[in-house]
């Protein structure tokens, strides 16, 4: 059975445009450019990669798109599921199902509101035959839902058990990320089908939900799977300072918000603490924000120098963060594409080797980071 990413490159790289910007960017350890893969979009959230070498984008504003031959297709992909834009919800993060070349089966996470309870975070099951979304289903909504229209989190991945990882943020109310019967402020483990991953750390426990993986989250951006020890990493943001990246660890309580390195946006301390017993710590923080969001460890031989990096987008810093980690301890931090001037949302690992970024504005672009010549 051929793997997605073994598809992809039989498919052939020649779909992916080819004009590469005339600017070289230099890091300590690589010159690279920029291909603009596409623009135009209406501020993209997630990437992902077909087997055909095409790339399915989510926007914001609702829409998924198809980037075909190189080319952003001009209609969007009909069937994506009734959801709501508000504030920071709308059209969130898209994911393909391990299996995708065989059952042709992603995930979509977003903004859900209905007129008596207010906006939640979902996740809806689809079948992408090409052109459309077919047989939707939703598998995850989190409770109870709420009217503010931040923290709405939605980032997603696999872990090598086939179960799936959800984000969803404490939406806008600190207190509700301790709360284990509110499914805000945490990540949650499922099935497939939505159902509680099996082994789950609190099956079984009336106190906590049964999808709860860990809790204390303030309002994770990115995620994505360790390529050695198949860990799930995320990084979430903090209130004023104080963005962390995790590691996920069942069970896991993360502190927000009973210690934080942050300060609640008004200047006033949210709390005196920033490590307790029984909290997990962070491995990394950044005081002041950066704003994360979108990550991926590099794994790709165009940049040899980068193997085994972690690279983290930042939307209020508009830059990309480079992290080299000794075991789970960082021993380098480099700030890439300052003078772009451009809010990051997602990093991609791409199956061909470069790291792809999207741009979170009303002309979004999808960039692919290649060597300089």
């Amino acid at each position: 059975m051929l793997s997605v990413r073994t598809l992809i490159l039989l498919s052939g790289l020649a779909l992916v445009p080819q004009a590469v910007a005339e600017t070289t960017f230099s890091s300590d350890l690589a010159d690279f450019q920029l291909q603009t893969v596409a623009e135009g979009l209406d501020h993209p959230w997630s990437l992902a990669f077909l087997p055909d070498g095409s790339q399915l984008v989510t926007e914001r504003e609702g829409q998924l798109r198809l980037i075909k031959n190189g080319q952003l297709q001009s209609e969007p992909v009909p069937g994506v599921p009734d959801l709501v834009v508000s504030g920071q919800g709308g059209l969130l993060d898209v994911i393909l199902h391990p299996d995708f070349a065989n059952n042709q089966t992603l995930f979509l996470s977003y903004a859900h509101s209905n007129l008596r309870e207010g906006m939640t975070t979902r996740v809806a099951r689809a079948t992408f035959d090409g052109q459309s979304l077919k047989n939707v289903d939703v598998i995850f909504e989190a409770l109870p839902r709420s009217n503010t229209s931040r923290h709405f989190a939605g980032r997603m991945e696999f872990d090598n058990n086939g179960y799936l990882y959800v984000s969803v943020g404490d939406r806008g109310d600190m207190e509700r990320a301790q709360d284990t019967a509110d499914d805000a402020g945490g990540v949650h483990r499922i099935t497939i089908n939505g159902e509680p991953a099996p082994d789950n750390p609190f099956i079984g426990d009336g106190a906590v939900n049964d999808t709860f993986f860990t809790y204390g989250n303030r309002n994770i951006q990115g995620m994505t799977q360790h390529p050695d020890t198949g860990d799930i990493w995320t990084h979430e943001h903090g209130p004023k300072g104080g963005d962390e990246v995790n590691v996920l660890r069942a069970g896991a309580n993360y502190g927000w918000p009973k210690v934080t390195y942050g300060i609640g946006y008004s200047g006033l301390p949210i709390t005196n603490k920033t490590t307790m017993p029984g909290i997990e710590d962070p491995l990394h923080y950044w005081d002041p924000s950066i704003a994360p969001s979108g990550m991926a460890f590099y794994t790709g031989d165009l940049f040899p120098n980068w193997q085994g990096d972690l690279f983290v987008g930042a939307l209020k810093m508009r830059k990309l963060v480079r992290l080299r980690f000794d075991a789970n301890d960082v021993v380098a931090e480099e700030d890439l594409l300052q003078d772009l001037n451009e809010r990051i949302r997602d990093v991609r690992m791409g199956p061909d080797g470069a790291l792809w970024l999207l741009t979170d504005s009303s002309n979004g672009k999808v960039y692919r980071l290649v060597p300089a010549n």
